[in-house]
């Protein structure tokens, strides 16, 4: 290749990021203009992002089966509320008299903490389950899924930490120095409303975790992973510590849900058990099938579908049956959860890699720089 070649390429490449980039400032405008509740769609669909990228450094690079993912997003969602809330120094005195004018702990240290925090609890879940594949593995953390939505629907009795299924209320938005996010923000001569300005926040935030991703995929962790989805036995053989490998990829995956999870939190502004269910774990999970199991872009097309498709026909279904037939006939709820399921069952038949798997003939996550 010339070195002409090679420079038009770097300058396509560039143009391409650019032409990118631009369209992502924009969007939250144009999505704006169409309504409030749309904008709403595209910030979750970046935290549904960020949750897939997590579950696709377990499931896509390791191949570990996990089905209690939502409970790090949980472990996040919770530490921002009671650092961000009066919750902690209303039900307790020592803390209340520590910080007489509550904790408003700032965003910088609540997103390293609930990374780390939630890591920790990968590792508590990845520890009892080294020697665990396939069915086991998915079991065991489906029921630590369960545990920790267990416990924060009990723990508001003796004393009560998370205030039971009633939830977490009052949760401060995000605070960057005198920026608070829940009003419209001026700067540099610029109005920014507060759905605009979550939206750059989680968009910066995504882009670092799928850096993050993308750099792992291409080191040396990722090809060990690599060879321990595809043979574990003879990743042992050839000298692999699978053991710290494996708790290694729990840690990273729980700590991108913890990330999320504080966000969330900040972004609702309440939180309760109901929003860490089961079915939030398989639906994660279903945008990494969905999109391609290992590839970083068919992980994010999984996630912008999943999150994005449900809401656009829960407002379309209704007006098409009004305008089609003059009144709403079936329940848009129930539409709605029909072609949600057909089309995945339809996806799953014929796209049974994915809709943006690895291209055949392209280098598998992992197997970069072998022999």
């Amino acid at each position: 290749m010339t070195m002409g070649t090679t420079t038009r390429m770097t300058l396509k490449h560039w143009a391409g990021l650019l032409m990118v980039a631009i369209a992502l400032a924009c969007l939250p405008w144009v999505v704006g203009s169409m309504g409030n509740s749309w904008l709403r769609i595209v910030n979750i669909a970046l935290l549904y992002v960020m949750l897939a990228m997590g579950l696709n450094i377990v499931v896509g690079f390791a191949g570990l089966l996990d089905l209690g993912y939502i409970a790090f997003y949980a472990v996040g969602a919770y530490l921002y509320g009671l650092l961000a809330s009066p919750h902690l120094t209303d039900n307790f005195e020592q803390i209340a008299a520590l910080f007489p004018d509550g904790l408003h702990i700032s965003v910088w240290m609540i997103i390293p903490a609930g990374a780390l925090i939630a890591a920790l609890f990968g590792v508590l879940l990845g520890a009892p389950t080294l020697k665990l594949r396939g069915d086991y593995l998915a079991i065991v953390t489906l029921g630590f899924g369960e545990i920790i939505r267990l416990f924060m629907n009990n723990l508001n009795a003796p004393v009560n930490i998370t205030n039971g299924p009633q939830g977490i209320n009052l949760i401060e938005p995000v605070r960057i120095g005198a920026v608070r996010f829940e009003r419209t923000i001026e700067l540099w001569g610029m109005s920014i409303p507060a759905l605009h300005a979550y939206y750059y926040l989680f968009l910066i935030l995504t882009v670092v975790v799928i850096l993050v991703c993308m750099r792992l995929q291409h080191s040396r962790i990722g090809r060990a992973w690599a060879a321990i989805r595809d043979d574990e036995i003879a990743a042992k053989a050839m000298g692999i510590n699978t053991r710290n490998l494996k708790l290694l990829a729990f840690a990273l995956g729980a700590s991108f849900g913890g990330v999320s999870g504080a966000m969330f939190a900040a972004f609702q502004g309440f939180i309760s058990p109901e929003s860490f269910g089961l079915m939030e774990s398989i639906i994660i999970l279903c945008m990494v099938v969905l999109g391609g199991m290992g590839h970083i872009p068919g992980v994010i097309l999984g996630a912008i579908l999943l999150s994005g498709f449900p809401e656009m026909l829960r407002h379309v279904v209704a007006p098409v049956q009004q305008t089609l037939f003059g009144e709403v006939l079936v329940d848009a709820e129930i539409v709605r959860s029909l072609i949600y399921g057909l089309t995945m069952v339809l996806v799953m038949l014929y796209k049974p890699q994915g809709l943006w798997p690895a291209q055949k003939g392209q280098t598998k996550p992992g197997q970069e720089g072998r022999a």
